[in-house]
């Protein structure tokens, strides 16, 4: 289950990544974050009012406040790290660079929670990072304008830092730790609204995929929270983390961003290692 909820999520923000990256070419960045954070929000609250999670501890070892409000801004500056990025790099080669930050977390799971992995699944852990990164590896040999490199780089050590709050707030509750990312980013979005007063030239054309974004973008987060408190920390990080092959794919198949050999050896490992991870 916590292996499926954890590609589930992989899938999702993958999604979210390609449309937002997309968007980003034609609108601000931290327009299109803010805009769909706070539709984020407003699945979170919605969600939260049909479930009763409020009720779950917000303080304390493993409480989902603070937790929450860290991951908010650690993922905040990853995701305007990474849609800056992807608004001047390929898609195909700076979301694999950003999926790095799975290592993190990654090292939290293994030296602070003790997580003990298995060989084959040590292996199958090693060939599914392996392949998440190895989708840039032709335009990183050749050389790639140094700008979406560094903030690519900025988005993995960022969103690593979220992952690792998200798991320990998701010990009280997944939803509300989400939830709490939301009000974060939200509050930080009002205030980038009240410092320039417009949203970037964003309008009613925009607005169902910035609804997309927004609810694939919380949906993935909740899926993976949910996750690590089904299985193993570790597992679900790195199964969390191929989110850049479905981004790839996407990117491929609607915008004919050519992938090169590498890139299909890339996609083949990451496959292995998700089957063995799976399996064992």
């Amino acid at each position: 289950m916590a292996s499926l909820l954890a590609l589930l999520s992989s899938g999702l923000w993958g999604s979210a990544d390609y449309h937002a990256g997309k968007l980003s070419k034609r609108f601000p960045a931290v327009a299109v974050l803010a805009t769909s954070q706070a539709i984020g929000f407003i699945t979170g609250v919605l969600l939260v009012l049909l479930t009763g999670a409020w009720s779950a501890e917000a303080f304390g070892d493993g409480g989902y406040f603070f937790a929450g409000a860290l991951a908010g801004l650690a993922g905040y500056a990853g995701l305007i790290s990474l849609y800056g990025a992807l608004s001047t790099g390929r898609m195909g080669v700076v979301s694999p660079i950003s999926s790095l930050g799975a290592l993190i977390p990654l090292a939290y799971a293994i030296v602070i929670k003790g997580d003990q992995l298995s060989t084959i699944v040590s292996v199958g852990v090693a060939a599914a990072l392996i392949g998440g990164f190895l989708a840039s590896g032709p335009e990183v040999s050749q050389g790639l304008p140094l700008k979406p490199v560094l903030l690519a780089l900025s988005a993995a050590i960022f969103f690593g830092l979220a992952l690792v709050f998200m798991a320990i707030g998701s010990q009280s509750s997944a939803l509300m730790t989400m939830t709490m990312m939301r009000t974060t980013t939200l509050v930080i979005g009002l205030g980038i609204f009240a410092r320039y007063r417009h949203i970037g030239g964003l309008g009613k054309p925009e607005l169902p995929i910035l609804i997309f974004i927004g609810v694939a973008d919380f949906a993935a987060n909740l899926l993976l929270g949910v996750a690590t408190t089904k299985g193993l920390v570790s597992l679900a990080m790195v199964l969390g983390s191929l989110y850049p092959i479905a981004t790839a794919l996407l990117a491929y198949k609607f915008l004919h961003e050519r992938l090169h050999k590498v890139q299909y050896v890339g996609i083949a490992l990451a496959v292995v290692g998700v089957s063995i991870i799976s399996a064992f």
